[in-house]
Parts: structure tokens; C-alpha cells; sequence
């Protein structure tokens, strides 16, 4: 039987296809043990990636509640890896993830995501409220010192702050930034790319974001510069811009609203202006989405497929140059966990310890899913109207590192 949903067809089958567990193994440890054998993942073995089972009730939680039990069950202290960015990443590649997502709970999960739009103006503030407010003490301790919450670029980078700073300057160069104009920066976050902008082009900027916290830090960080930060959503922008640019913010639009997104952002970028979009992308050929992510991390949130955004632009940009970097996300989201593990002893007197699973737990599988090339970054260049004579893409790398 399948399913049609949208872009995406399912075999609803591979829903009912889990073994249940058998009298002759009623923890399901041997029937793990059987499906992990071929890539070989070992329960308690001895290898770095290999599960280590803390409580046997582990293997009915998963069978029962696929990716958002197996992440739970982790936060709650059920099982531990010396390398779980390795393990997810081998897991991934062998697509032994979908024997452990397929059950009804995830089928209900995938349809409630695509009938229903979850990202709507009512709801945009949701991300903003769970994810980014918690607390920017475990941001700034996080992130490079300009606090950009997204991929480096690592091509000549020996440090995340490097790798920040180097995608900020060919962000910058693909925008073709001129003194004096007028930039719109849609999801600032904490203002990084913004004052950058502001401090080494000569442009102002206007940034937007869905988070308080990120809002108030942004103001007090790009104060006495040409910046103005706005706790808004992009359905609500007016104004003219030369150039707009939105990084790590595209995948909480939701494939309900691609359309509107980007209608709202052509009216408000001038003729011949360059409109810069840095987002993650599915890996796979469906809108991506995960229970223990869209739970704890980032609700409502979707990655989006190359052909949401290909489809939606039509009739409104030019689609001027896209490039992948997507396996510069692994070594972003490596420095990110070692530098928010080396920060613990300051931060537990705020959080807890399952907080400090929990985010391990976001930080290592996703640099697992990049490494695997399972998620993708896409820098996609777009026009107004076409870029006369053509356009030329500025993979930027600091002087002297092409020789």
C-alpha cells in the first residue's frame, strides 16, 4: 500500500515491519545484536562507536518509540557511546536508522508534520521561546566569539573562529556588498553576520529574529554601529532592501509557507538586488523531520529538499549559483560540543545533568548525519530579475591560501 503525501510517496508497510520481541529474547537484546551485526556495531563491545546497554528496557522503548525513544533513553542515562557522532554516522550510511523509525508513532508524527502547518504566524515564536532563549550563557560559552549559530567554513580554517569568520567574509563577497547599502538580515541571531556587515562593508542592516534572548544580546553587541535589531517575523517586514541574506533560519519556514517566504522577500529586495540563503537540506528525497529533535531542540522544525526550494522560487529569483558545504558542518558541531563540554564545570550550577545529555546528545548525532553526508548546507545565490552579464560566485579563501 502506499501513501501519497504531498511530494513524498510512502510504502505504509514498512510501518508494520519491526519484529517484535520473542519469548526466547524478551529484552531484544539478541534481536539488536542481529541488526547491528552488519555494520558492525556491537552491544558492550569494545570498539569506540559501540552501544554500551546501561538497562535492558532500552531495546522495548526504542521498538516502541523508534528515534525519540533511542534519544531519550540516552538523556535518561539507558545507554552510552565513547563515540556517538561515529555510531550515528555509521548507522546512517548503512540506513540502519530506518529500522528503528518505522513504527506508527513515527507515521503519525510524519503526517501531523505535512497536513498541518506547524510553523504559521501564530506559531513562529515557538523555536525562539524553547531552543534559543534557554539561556545565552551556554551560547557564548558554545559558539566562536561573533556567535553565529551555523556552519563554518573550513576549507583553510584550523579553528571555529576562523571558520566563522571565513564564511562570514564570502557570505559577504557573494552578496557583492557596497558601501551604503541597505541589507536585510532575516534570522540575526545574536547579530554576528550583522555587525560584520556593518563594521566591514559600510552597509546598514536591518536583522530580524524570533528570539528575545538573541534580540536583546544583538542590540547591546551591534550598538553604535548602523544596525537595527527587530524581535519580529519575516510575514510581518516591510521596507526596500539591496541585498537580503537569511542564514540558519530557513528550516523553521516549514514547506507550508517556501511560497510566501520567498513572495515576501521578493517584494522587498530591489530589481538586480542579491538575496543570499544558507540553509540545511535533506539528504534524502523527503522533507526532513525527527521526533527527538522536533521534541527537544528545534520544534517545528523542517529541513527543507533541493527542489522545495527550486519550485517555489520560480517566477519570483533567478537562481544565480549554488554550493554545498554541507561536510563543513561535522568539524562546526565537533568544536561546538568540545567547547560546551569544556564549559560544563561553569554551566551545571545552571543546568542539569540530563540538560548536558540532552545537548550532547543534539550536538554529536548531528555532526554524525553530516558526516555521513545524510544532511547537506546549501549556500544558494538568488537575483531579482537576473544578474546582468551574469553572475560569478566568490568562494572566498584568505590570501595567499590558493597557492
Amino acid at each position: 500500500m502506499e501513501v501519497d503525501v504531498g511530494t513524498e510517496r510512502i510504502d505504509s508497510s514498512r510501518f508494520m515491519s519491526n519484529q517484535l520481541i520473542n519469548k526466547t529474547d524478551p529484552n531484544g537484546f539478541r534481536h539488536f545484536e542481529q541488526l547491528l551485526a552488519p555494520v558492525n556495531i556491537t552491544l558492550n563491545g569494545s570498539n569506540s562507536w559501540d552501544i554500551k546497554v546501561r538497562d535492558e528496557r532500552l531495546f522495548r522503548r526504542v521498538l516502541r518509540d523508534g528515534t525519540l525513544g533511542l534519544g531519550e533513553a540516552y538523556m535518561d542515562g539507558w545507554w552510552d557511546c565513547e563515540q556517538l557522532d561515529e555510531l550515528v554516522s555509521r548507522g546512517l550510511r548503512s540506513g540502519l536508522h530506518q529500522s528503528i523509525r518505522n513504527n506508527w508513532r513515527f507515521l503519525l508524527f510524519f503526517f501531523s508534520c505535512r497536513l498541518f502547518n506547524l510553523q504559521s504566524v501564530r506559531r513562529a515564536f515557538i523555536v525562539g521561546e524553547k531552543h534559543y532563549d534557554i539561556g545565552n550563557d551556554v551560547f557564548e560559552a558554545m559558539l566562536d566569539t561573533h556567535m553565529n549559530y551555523s556552519c563554518g567554513y573550513w576549507a583553510t580554517a584550523q579553528n571555529l573562529n576562523e571558520a566563522q569568520e571565513h564564511k562570514m567574509e564570502m557570505i559577504c563577497r557573494k552578496l557583492q556588498l557596497e558601501p551604503g547599502m541597505q541589507v536585510l538580515d532575516v534570522g540575526c541571531g545574536w547579530g554576528g553576520l550583522s555587525r560584520w556587515m556593518a563594521e566591514r562593508y559600510g552597509v546598514e542592516v536591518m536583522g530580524v529574529t524570533v528570539s528575545k534572548e538573541q534580540a536583546e544580546l544583538a542590540q547591546t553587541r551591534c550598538r553604535d554601529l548602523p544596525v537595527t535589531i527587530e524581535l519580529t517575523d519575516y510575514r510581518s517586514l516591510s521596507g526596500r532592501y539591496d541585498r537580503i541574506v537569511s542564514v540558519g533560519m530557513f528550516e523553521h519556514v516549514g514547506q507550508k509557507n517556501y511560497r510566501t517566504y520567498f513572495k515576501v522577500l521578493r517584494t522587498l529586495l530591489a530589481e538586480g538586488g542579491i538575496f543570499l540563503l544558507h540553509t540545511i537540506g535533506s539528504g534524502d528525497n523527503h522533507y526532513s523531520s525527527d521526533r527527538w529533535i522536533e521534541k527537544y531542540i528545534f520544534p517545528n522544525g523542517v529541513l527543507p529538499l533541493s527542489r522545495g526550494i527550486v519550485d517555489n522560487c520560480n517566477g519570483l529569483f533567478t537562481i544565480e549559483d549554488w554550493h554545498n558545504i554541507g561536510a563543513d558542518y561535522d568539524p562546526t558541531l565537533m568544536a561546538w560540543y568540545r567547547n560546551f563540554n569544556g564549559a560544563w564545570p561553569e554551566l551545571k550550577n545552571r543546568y542539569s545533568d540530563r540538560f548536558k545529555r540532552m545537548f550532547d546528545y543534539y550536538l554529536l548525532t548531528c555532526a554524525g548525519s553530516f558526516r555521513a553526508r545524510d544532511n547537506q548546507l546549501w549556500q544558494v545565490v538568488l537575483s531579482a530579475g537576473g544578474i546582468e552579464g551574469g553572475y560569478r560566485a566568490d568562494r572566498w579563501l584568505p590570501r595567499g591560501a590558493e597557492s
